[in-house]
């Protein structure tokens, strides 16, 4: 089950952080590899969560409810 902190904008926040950090020539080779692995899963994180919200969509769709604009 997905944490509360867990939305798209906080993943995003903390993405756009370790991005940061690991373009930083002060890190260590362990700090990076964390980094590196806590990217990972932020990102794995982000496809689940867009995909629920793909399907979500695609149900409303099918439910004969009109596209919206974004």
């Amino acid at each position: 089950m997905a944490k509360k902190d867990d939305t798209y904008e906080n993943l995003i926040s903390k993405l756009e952080i370790i991005v940061e950090e690991m373009e930083s020539e002060e890190l260590t080779l362990e700090k990076s590899m964390k980094n590196y692995e806590e990217g990972v899963k932020i990102c794995n994180k982000l496809y689940s969560l867009i995909n629920e919200i793909e399907g979500k969509i695609t149900i409303l769709k099918k439910d004969g409810l009109e596209e919206f604009e974004q």
